[in-house]
């Protein structure tokens, strides 16, 4: 995670609120990656202001973010994984193939080790 240059940087109102939450979670990363991530999403909490400026600092991929939006990329884990021009045959991740649909049931994605982000799972 980015470290904010606190002399350069006007914070908007309830930055307060939430850098001891993003100085956390910036520690406990690596934990944070090995632990299953559902039933964890945000509660909506925080301004539309405050969420743009996250973003601008780096603290989220504003690109992934669009695409969980989208339906059937709800459960995306990189925009690398969905583009076909890494992968063989010019299709998409291993990942992204539904669990039911799979040959092989132990499946790890070789660029960010998800082991399945399709809607369908």
């Amino acid at each position: 995670m980015p470290k904010v240059r606190t002399n350069r940087t006007q914070y908007p109102d309830g930055w307060e609120l939430i850098e001891p939450t993003l100085r956390e979670l910036d520690a406990k990363m690596k934990e944070a990656e090995t632990d299953p991530h559902d039933g964890k999403r945000n509660k909506n909490e925080i301004s539309k202001e405050l969420f743009e400026f996250c973003l601008d600092q780096g603290y989220g991929d504003k690109n992934l973010i669009a695409k969980w939006k989208k339906p059937g990329y709800e459960r995306l884990c990189c925009l690398r994984c969905m583009q076909t021009r890494d992968h063989n045959f010019g299709t998409t991740c291993v990942c992204r193939v539904p669990q039911n649909l799979r040959d092989e049931q132990a499946v790890e994605c070789v660029h960010c080790g998800c082991k399945g982000c399709a809607s369908g799972d």
